[in-house]
């Protein structure tokens, strides 16, 4: 079954997100693939929408698991997402991809300890010029590429049966040198594939563009498509993505950013597009590398000062569940989006 935008929200409306049964199934196509297993969409609840927990920067060429002790993470990590869902979160969509410090077996035992829905990814990161891909991006092809992350998603990854929820890629600014076409054309052919939905960390708007021009000439549909990091990149960059149909999400609130994102959702939400934005702190993390993990900025500046702030700007509860609830539940289910 492949649904449309549009009959996907139309089925979510009614069905809500309370706790009632959606009008289809429950089997992988459009289910939310955690650590843990699939739920439902509307099981979802507050979603963080982009996190990582832990990152380890050395590039693809160093990157190992026996870097860190796993367990000095855990014990780090727990508290600070034990928190978020002490204030109401309930999913929590980890971003760290291959190569770049991904751990399920890690994210498995948080979910586990903390009973949050976590989301991790298949994919591959080219920005920051590469240094996080490994040797063999550059002689394979996007299909071949495409069948790994596919194999992860019908096998599991690393030797477990834990499977992605969706797919991670990274590209740098505009226009797009080989290996991010490569990567954005091989997440659009896994899309094809699976129905995993692509987010997409973006370095400008120009990239942003060129990315969804390359997912809809494969065939894609634009809402397969999370353009991460949007914020600062210009409204009327945000209208011409959402106008296509992507999700424009803006993350990285901080202590110091909250109320200009929170100026930012308001002008897309003027616009007609509230049911289109994502948004998360994009915090963390456990720094590989870093004594004792380094120092770990907090997820809960959502909580504590965004949503407070959203507040003063007369959003209300219903434009807020929309913005982390029902926004969220209508992103990562999996199903296929195609032109």
């Amino acid at each position: 079954m492949v649904l449309s935008r549009r009959t996907f929200l139309k089925q979510t409306s009614a069905a809500g997100v309370a706790g009632l049964a959606l009008p289809f199934a429950f089997t992988d196509e459009a289910m939310v693939r955690t650590v843990s297993g699939r739920i439902a969409p509307n099981q979802m609840g507050v979603t963080l929408a982009h996190e990582h927990v832990l990152v380890d920067f050395v590039g693809a060429d160093q990157v190992d698991p026996d870097r860190y002790d796993a367990d000095q993470a855990f014990e780090k990590i727990l508290p600070y997402l034990q928190k978020i869902q002490r204030l109401g979160g309930q999913t929590f969509v980890e971003c760290t991809p291959n190569y770049l410090g991904r751990d399920v077996r890690l994210l498995e035992r948080l979910a586990k300890a903390t009973g949050l829905n976590i989301l991790t990814n298949t994919g591959l990161y080219g920005a920051r010029n590469g240094i996080f891909l490994p040797d063999y991006v550059a002689q394979e092809t996007p299909e071949q590429l495409a069948q790994r992350w596919v194999d992860e998603y019908k096998n599991g990854i690393d030797g477990t049966s834990i499977r992605p929820g969706f797919i991670k890629i990274g590209v740098n600014n505009g226009p797009l040198v080989d290996y991010d076409q490569k990567l954005v054309q091989a997440a659009a052919l896994t899309h094809q594939e699976t129905g995993l939905t692509i987010a997409a960390h973006t370095g400008d708007a120009k990239a942003a563009l060129e990315e969804l021009q390359i997912v809809q000439d494969a065939g894609v549909h634009p809402s397969a498509f999370i353009w991460v990091h949007a914020q600062g990149k210009g409204y009327e960059n945000h209208v011409k993505a959402a106008k296509l149909g992507a999700w424009v999400e803006l993350d990285g609130i901080s202590e110091s950013s909250y109320s200009n994102h929170a100026q930012q959702v308001k002008a897309l939400k003027e616009a007609g597009f509230l049911n289109q934005v994502l948004v998360s702190c994009d915090a963390g993390w456990y720094h590989v590398g870093e004594p004792n993990g380094g120092e770990y900025r907090s997820h809960a500046v959502l909580f504590e000062k965004f949503v407070p702030e959203l507040k003063k700007q007369d959003f209300s509860q219903a434009d807020i569940d929309q913005l982390l609830v029902k926004n969220p539940a209508e992103a990562f289910p999996i199903r296929k989006r195609l032109v």
